[in-house]
């Protein structure tokens, strides 16, 4: 089997490498790798947990110069994301004088222009906070060789294309450019038309439904969920190794199951779109450093997170879209690990299981036989209801009115568009609004984000976010393991 060295990594670079437990290369880091040290432009098209990020990280380490100037620019769509990549070259330099930098919205500006100020030679970023920085002359990116556009789907479904093609034309033509992407839609085809020379493509079909992830459903009433949750984490939340991520579908649902496990003495805390970037953060570690073995989350934790240890996603509610059923228990299982999946499934989600086992085929099981769990549901294979939510969820608002963003071009050819000061953007990382300078918008969770703006929700949350702030069982549990 071919190694990391052979395939032309820098020796110092293998070495981090091992460290971190990565010895062999996987099937998108022997096709890319050898592609980008030769300066090829690369489109790579793999599912989530193959690996993609040490496939462009390990190359473009590997021809960074040292020096003291910026070189390569890597875009995200997520807070979350940038962090994680940032991570993950600071993990590879550990024997090398490389400096990355992430810079994203919710984090302190003039933090992020000190620290540029000092010199990085990669700064990992999303697109709303570089152009904020280019705007403010606080980066320059005229001396940048090399591109990486990570989960271009998700940023052009989230509306980074022009903001995308700005910060290129900030950039000499004669770089080199990789993207990745889970799709292929039309608008990334033309985007690589316009900014790549000659891209080579590499498709890795990695099947995560079914290699490595042990997937299975409980048709329920929505009523009998919480108590079905509670019989499935009971037998496996002692053991020091369980890591659980247990989805819902709103800021509500999550401060609710985060409350009542509580009370049940699990070790558990919750991530949604009303904690701010320091609190999302502070609860991740957290999380990696097992603190606690439960994370209650919205789709925010979705995509973009590696945390390798996660044992077990939950879907305690059963996501609209077929994409983000996948992106989700994506979060298990991570580079070639194991893996298991649980999704409840109440009789509005069954036009959506429909679509979900179509893709997975039989490797998709169904439990209530062997748990002795019945249901009646009718008209199971009908399409789902015209604008359907669920009666005791806030319904998801994307229109346009009071919380929506609009876009004005300064004069000027290379401003960035700004916000009108009453509204700030359907965020990009699937919580927050695209921030300027600290504030949040409208939150995909359904609601808004901190702020004044969360009223609706304080007459049914009285008694039940106070008593979180005081009642907290993390030390007993870093104690017990």
């Amino acid at each position: 089997m071919i190694t990391f060295e052979e395939l032309g990594i820098e020796k110092l670079i293998v070495k981090a490498l091992k460290e971190n437990g990565i010895e062999q290369p996987f099937p998108i880091q022997e096709s890319i790798i050898p592609l980008i040290l030769k300066g090829e432009d690369v489109i790579g098209r793999s599912n989530t947990g193959t690996g993609k990020t040490a496939a462009f990280v390990a190359p473009l380490l590997s021809k960074i110069d040292p020096k003291n100037y910026l070189q390569g620019l890597i875009l995200a769509p997520t807070r979350e994301l940038a962090i994680q990549i940032t991570d993950t070259i600071n993990q590879f330099v550990k024997y090398l004088p490389i400096k990355a930098t992430s810079i994203y919205g919710g984090q302190n500006f003039q933090i992020q222009k000190k620290i540029l100020s000092r010199g990085v030679n990669i700064v990992v970023a999303t697109p709303g906070r570089l152009l904020d920085h280019i705007s403010h002359g606080t980066i320059s990116l005229n001396k940048i060789n090399f591109v990486v556009l990570d989960e271009a789907d998700r940023m052009l479904d989230m509306g980074f294309i022009e903001d995308i093609k700005d910060i290129l034309s900030y950039i000499n033509t004669d770089k080199q450019t990789c993207l990745f992407s889970a799709t292929m839609p039309d608008s990334i085809i033309q985007l690589a038309k316009e900014y790549m020379k000659n891209p080579k493509q590499i498709n890795i079909e990695k099947t995560i439904s079914q290699t490595n992830i042990n997937q299975s459903y409980l048709l329920l009433y929505d009523k009998d969920k919480f108590k079905q949750l509670l019989n499935t984490l009971k037998p496996i939340a002692s053991n020091k190794d369980t890591h659980v991520i247990v989805f819902a579908a709103t800021k509500q649902r999550c401060r609710e199951l985060t409350f009542k496990l509580k009370n049940e003495n699990f070790y558990v805390e919750s991530i949604h779109g009303d904690l701010n970037q320091r609190q999302r953060e502070n609860t991740l570690s957290r999380f990696r450093n097992k603190r606690f073995n439960i994370l209650i989350a919205t789709d925010v934790a979705s995509r973009g997170l590696d945390i390798t240890t996660v044992s077990h996603i939950i879907n305690y509610d059963l996501p609209d879209d077929v994409e983000t059923y996948f992106h989700r228990i994506g979060r298990t299982a991570r580079a070639g690990a194991q893996g298991t999946s649980l999704s409840f499934v109440s009789q509005n989600d069954m036009y959506t299981l429909r679509k979900i086992q179509n893709i997975t085929q039989n490797s998709l099981k169904n439990l209530n036989t062997e748990l002795g769990i019945e249901v009646d549901f009718k008209n199971i294979t009908g399409a789902p209801r015209n604008n359907r939510y669920r009666s005791n969820y806030q319904r998801r608002d994307y229109s346009s009115g009071g919380g929506g963003y609009s876009r004005n071009r300064y004069s000027g050819g290379g401003e960035y568009r700004s916000r009108s000061s009453s509204s700030y953007g359907r965020d990009r990382d699937g919580g927050y609004g695209r921030d300027r300078d600290g504030g949040y918008g409208r939150d995909r969770d359904g609601g808004y984000g901190s702020g004044d703006n969360d009223n609706r929700y304080n007459s049914r949350l009285k008694g039940i976010t106070k008593p979180l702030g005081r009642r907290s069982n993390t030390k007993e549990y870093s104690e017990n393991f």
